[in-house]
C-alpha cells in the first residue's frame, strides 16, 4: 500500500476559493482509478500568510502510483497552477505503508 501525500500551503487571500476547488478536485483524482481513497487534512500550525493542508491518496500498488504519474498527474496538477499560480505552494511525498494497527474497543 502506498500513500501519495500532497502538502499544500494556501495563501489567505484565496483560501475559501481554493478549499471549495480542492473538494471538487479530489474526486477527479480518485476518478482516475489509481487510488482507493483520499483524505483532506488541515495541518495544525500557525501561519501568518496562509493555511496548510495535506491531501493523502491511497494506492494499492507501486504500479498504480506510477500509472498516475504517467497518465494523469501533469494534467491534474496544471489546473491548480492555472487557477491559483503562486498563491498555492505544493510539495509531494510518497509513503509506503509497512504495517497498520488499530484499537478495537469492543
Amino acid at each position: 500500500m502506498y500513500i501519495y501525500n500532497v502538502t499544500i500551503s494556501v495563501d489567505n487571500s484565496i483560501h475559501t476559493e481554493w478549499l471549495n476547488w480542492i473538494k471538487m478536485h479530489i474526486p477527479q483524482v480518485l476518478s482516475t482509478g489509481w487510488f482507493t481513497e483520499a483524505k483532506l487534512i488541515k495541518v495544525l500550525i500557525d501561519g501568518d500568510s496562509g493555511v496548510t493542508y495535506s491531501v493523502q491518496y491511497r494506492a494499492k500498488s507501486r504500479e498504480d502510483l506510477d500509472n498516475y504519474y504517467k497518465k494523469d498527474a501533469t494534467r491534474l496538477q496544471q489546473e491548480s497552477i492555472k487557477l491559483f499560480a503562486d498563491k498555492v505552494l505544493a510539495f509531494r511525498t510518497e509513503l509506503q505503508v509497512i504495517d497498520e494497527y488499530s484499537v478495537n474497543f469492543n
